[in-house]
């Protein structure tokens, strides 16, 4: 396994001088009424919590907390311990909940594919029927499949018991075959005692067939979800050489951080928090406690892992995060398990961060950490959590939730040298104790920014202009349109060839220093023309115009903006 070596220098993004104090430093706090900073983005609108799904007495209660969410057409279906909501997003400036389900059970992480929601549960207290009194009814401790073809009204149509129930899920697709899905199940609660559940066993790694060391496969036909059921058990952390199971990380890992600093939890590879798919590459990432593992998914009923790396930075492989060209992954560290404090001064920058691979020949290679580049306090729980990609063609532009610590949004395009571009910051939810909140998750859909916070409610955003980041590259990202969207299962974004998707391109040329004088403003000029021409319906004249400029574009560094410029100029 590679380690991950220390932080050279230059690999972290530097915190604002003294000269001018980051704005999200010293926010007053408060649960609905906190301070709030914000840069390069539009708070766009709030929705706090509907009634049943917070405790208006203890905002911090955690059977309330809300979760991870996913999209389907115009909605948001967004997770928490105590069920889920359907929230119309149609009118971004306007979100409306539409459906409330209380189904208690923890966890609550939720995915969508067309007409089902699955929804992970994993605490004792869940009831196969949804029920709320704890004391009573079958439990359930799995994935539940519902029915929202009437968002209004939605329908448990299958529970798929497991044996360490379900933290989190992922919904694989198989570009082969159309008519099933797989969900790959990580569970990471105690097993469940053979009296609850026949078949689970908690022996050791060296006992028959342990319901540790391993990750679930459920096969869903979608004809007949109902039917849904565990296919496939694999053994991803398997030593090769050896064949025993529990062949990754067990325990202490050295050398320690020079510091001498300790961390919990202590690296130990059982199970996979979060396995990110990107089908159309046939590859996963899996972020698995104490290792980053990459899978070949090509028959999605029996992954393989190929490729392993560890880091004695890391304390809890968390999630993970493709590039659109599949060249890089993104790992995240939930260092002290998201309720404790750790994006304060005195803490390392390697810690609770990011790690950023390059994967060359199916193997990753590490080449730089990111972390929120700014303090926060000790009453703010902060750590790198959840986020998704924003499709800005010819960039890699990721947003994440880091909760108290808020949204950030920064650039890896060079994997060296990650870079943030944008923010939101809220101050403490009790500006006197840590009280778990904050981002959950913060995920880009459509042209919009979502956020779903543990206690505070739904928010979304939009980019705006700036130095990092242009008006066309904006326009361009916003022209890319999903039926669906899930950051487990990250879909392959393909552009539209479009003006937007030129300009993004020309925008990025002159950031760079691209294009010299005067190509700079002929290219300008030219785009500028042939754009008048085309709305005008002068079709051959736009096409004159994209050809003629396209031709003085010979240098390597023009490839990109040639590329779309002539991709523009075949679809007209």
């Amino acid at each position: 396994m590679m380690a991950a070596g220390l932080l050279m220098a230059g690999v972290l993004p530097a915190t604002a001088s003294a000269a001018e104090p980051d704005p999200r430093i010293g926010l007053g706090g408060g649960w609905l009424d906190a301070q709030s900073a914000i840069s390069n983005l539009e708070h766009v609108a709030h929705r706090d919590k509907p009634a049943g799904m917070v405790d208006p007495n203890n905002p911090g209660n955690g059977g309330f907390y809300n979760s991870d969410f996913g999209f389907g057409g115009k909605y948001a279906f967004t997770g928490s311990y105590n069920g889920f909501n359907i929230i119309d997003v149609s009118k971004p400036s306007d979100p409306q909940v539409v459906t409330s389900v209380v189904c208690p059970g923890g966890q609550g992480d939720l995915s969508v594919h067309g007409n089902l929601v699955f929804m992970s549960v994993e605490e004792s207290r869940g009831r196969v029927d949804c029920g709320t009194n704890a004391n009573v009814g079958t439990r359930f401790q799995g994935v539940r499949i519902f029915d929202v073809s009437d968002v209004r009204n939605p329908a448990q149509v299958a529970a798929v018991q497991l044996c360490r129930g379900s933290h989190t899920h992922t919904v694989v697709t198989d570009p082969k075959d159309p008519n099933n899905i797989y969900i790959y199940v990580s569970g990471t609660t105690s097993v469940r005692p053979a009296t609850t559940m026949e078949g689970c066993n908690n022996n050791a790694a060296d006992g028959e067939n342990p319901s540790r060391w391993r990750i679930e496969v459920i096969k869903v036909p979608l004809a007949a979800p109902e039917q849904a059921a565990v296919v496939n058990q694999p053994r991803l952390f398997q030593d090769p050489a050896t064949g025993r199971i529990d062949g990754l990380q067990n325990g202490p890992q050295t050398p320690r951080h020079p510091s001498g600093s300790t961390w919990s939890p202590t690296p130990n590879t059982n199970a996979c928090h979060d396995i990110t798919a990107y089908p159309e590459i046939g590859l996963a990432a899996g972020a698995c406690q104490g290792n980053g593992i990459l899978i070949d998914i090509s028959d999605p009923a029996n992954p393989r892992r190929i490729d392993e790396v560890s880091d004695p930075n890391f304390a809890y492989w968390h999630s993970a995060t493709f590039n659109n060209d599949g060249t890089k992954v993104v790992f995240t560290d939930e260092w002290g398990g998201g309720s404790g404090a750790r994006c304060r001064d005195t803490d390392q920058p390697e810690w609770g961060a990011n790690a950023i691979f390059d994967i060359v020949d199916r193997k990753m290679k590490f080449a730089s950490y990111y972390k929120l580049p700014v303090p926060q306090t000790l009453q703010e729980n902060c750590v790198a959590h959840n986020g998704s990609l924003i499709p800005v063609p010819g960039r890699d532009i990721m947003m994440q939730a880091w909760y108290q610590g808020g949204i950030s949004v920064f650039d890896f395009t060079d994997s060296a040298h990650p870079q943030e571009i944008a923010f939101f910051d809220r101050g403490p939810v009790n500006p006197n104790a840590l009280v778990l909140a904050g981002f959950w998750s913060a995920y880009w859909y459509n042209g919009n920014l979502y956020g779903n916070e543990i206690g505070r409610g739904f928010d979304v955003f939009k980019l705006t202009p700036s130095e990092y980041l242009s008006a066309a590259e904006i326009k361009a990202a916003e022209e890319v349109q999903l039926g669906q969207f899930n950051a487990q299962g990250q879909p392959k974004i393909t552009w539209t060839p479009s003006f937007a998707v030129a300009r993004a391109h020309y925008d990025q040329a002159v950031r760079a220093d691209a294009l010299d004088h005067p190509l700079k403003s002929q290219v300008d000029m030219f785009l500028e023309r042939a754009e008048g021409y085309a709305a005008n319906g002068q079709r051959a004249a736009a096409v004159a115009q994209l050809r003629a400029i396209s031709n003085k574009l010979g240098a390597p560094e023009h490839q990109a903006l040639k590329q779309a410029i002539l991709d523009l100029q075949a679809s007209l």
